[in-house]
């Protein structure tokens, strides 16, 4: 398809999707800038074969309702949820801007589900590259419990790469989002040894995972003999963002143990807890629980 077909068939979807009537869009604004509102014909143009990136509309600002009662009680509640407020509608339908970016959303979730982690990425960050049994991301996906296992050979691999008896053992798996990791990964490695330093505490290798699931921090801790096993895993991605990150974090974790024992921390990525941020408080987690000798539920109840 040639540049002229691929113009032709993108202003065909979007006429499609419009009818007679016209529908109020909101634009991009900057930080601290009041929400606009433009009104637009009901035919959608191309110029230059590009449409705007419709993903950089902040929707906690964006607001479609024409003339509402309370414009400012509205922006005010949309500023504390990224949830699909104030969409309004052209007739039974929702309108083209909410239709797109529903669209878009859905796809960059979808995206972040099937792609890997670029190897690269872990080349660069130094990590040792292991696999769980699954062969496919397919495989993955359909089997939980392959995600939690690994062969001999990369046990050995995780035996001969990491010290053995750690006080931390970090690691990082691409989980349901392989957008999260490479989104995250490269400003929380260095907070969370930053947050250490503070207490005296350090970690050496970091131990990447393909195909991983939560549990397969318990087979590396068994592996290694560490105090505290950290995991980095990529969330399952929804429409607000595709690149959301967890840590799971326990004391002396071993396999079969019940998920009450590990600590999570959940949301790290941009529109959430910041990665720096999250960084800082995972070593204070980290600490907290080599003090206590416990984590998860036991940890709460120790405090």
């Amino acid at each position: 398809m040639n540049e002229k077909e691929l113009k032709s068939m993108i202003e065909s979807i979007l006429n499609d999707m419009v009818t007679g009537e016209k529908e109020p869009v909101a634009t991009p604004v900057a930080k601290n800038e009041p929400t606009q509102q433009m009104p637009v014909t009901a035919t959608t143009t191309v110029e230059d074969g590009m449409i705007d990136d419709i993903t950089e509309v902040d929707i906690r600002k964006a607001l479609y309702v024409p003339d509402p009662h309370d414009r400012e009680g509205y922006l005010k509640m949309k500023s504390y949820t990224p949830a699909r407020l104030g969409v309004w509608r052209a007739g039974t339908r929702y309108m083209t801007q909410s239709s797109l970016r529903f669209r878009a959303d859905h796809a960059a979730a979808q995206d972040a589900v099937f792609s890997d982690v670029d190897p690269e990425l872990v080349k660069e960050m130094g990590f040792v590259a292991t696999q769980t049994i699954c062969e496919t991301k397919d495989e993955y996906l359909t089997r939980p419990d392959y995600g939690r296992q690994f062969n001999e050979e990369n046990i050995d691999i995780i035996r001969q790469n990491t010290k053995k008896s750690p006080k931390i053992q970090m690691v990082v798996g691409d989980g349901l989002s392989s957008a999260a990791i490479e989104a995250n990964i490269r400003e929380v490695i260095p907070s969370i040894k930053q947050g250490l330093k503070m207490y005296n505490l350090d970690f050496d290798d970091v131990v990447f995972v393909k195909y991983c699931r939560v549990p397969a921090m318990d087979k590396i801790a068994e592996v290694t003999d560490a105090e505290v096993v950290c995991l980095l895993v990529g969330e399952r991605p929804g429409l607000v963002t595709a690149e959301s990150m967890s840590a799971y974090i326990a004391y002396r974790p071993t396999v079969g143990m019940p998920e009450a024992r590990r600590t999570v921390i959940s949301n790290i990525h941009k529109g959430g807890t910041p990665a720096v941020e999250a960084g800082a408080y995972i070593a204070e987690l980290i600490k907290k629980m080599m003090d206590k000798k416990k984590s998860g539920i036991e940890l709460k109840e120790a405090e």
